[in-house]
């Protein structure tokens, strides 16, 4: 493959379709947490980015080195992500339930949590590094680094929009966080496995 505006397009068209897991579990953070800080958006926004981007570095280093165990291991990961998504929106979920009659939504979203997300709504981007396995390593670097871009600002957009309905949610927002994330990870398992 060559530089070209097609390139550039395909990279951002990818990096779209990749960030709409990572939109929806944005959209549900921003419900859980409505007065979230812009660090912190930018924080949530630019770790969904950054496993975007590595995933389809590695899916690329494994085809060009030990592709034969990438292989093997692809069809766990829809089952990979269920775990993981049903393991936090279940944890949302019985805590907004729990929290429901004390005050409002004031759980948020820790280190160790972000990063299950991160991992869960991008694993399936490993696969990613098969469709550009054709490209030299400067150029898989570029379309990681585009697809990082592209959902960073979907990110934000999803954070911003749960913000907004969070807020006027109040106390449900947490549980209607926890079904959205169980519904993605439910949503990952049966597009990758059927």
């Amino acid at each position: 493959m060559e530089w070209s505006f097609v390139f550039f397009f395909n990279s951002i068209f990818l990096g779209i379709g990749l960030a709409m897991d990572a939109f929806s579990v944005s959209l549900a953070n921003g419900l859980n947490e409505p007065h979230m800080s812009n660090k912190k958006m930018s924080c949530i926004a630019g770790t969904f980015a950054f496993f975007q981007a590595l995933m389809p570095m590695l899916g690329w280093i494994c085809v060009h080195t030990i592709a034969q165990y990438f292989t093997a291991f692809q069809s766990y990961v829809p089952w990979i992500a269920l775990v993981l998504l049903l393991f936090i929106g279940g944890k949302m979920l019985i805590e907004g339930i729990r929290n429901n009659v004390e005050e409002e939504c004031n759980s948020h979203i820790g280190i160790a949590a972000l990063m299950l997300q991160g991992i869960a709504t991008s694993i399936d981007a490993l696969s990613v590094g098969f469709t550009i396995s054709n490209y030299g390593l400067l150029m898989a670097i570029v379309c990681s680094l585009i697809i990082a871009a592209a959902t960073f600002v979907i990110c934000i957009a999803g954070l911003k929009i749960g913000k907004r309905f969070g807020t006027k949610l109040s106390n449900k927002a947490a549980i209607l966080g926890g079904i959205v994330l169980i519904a993605i990870g439910i949503e990952i398992f049966i597009t990758g496995t059927f």
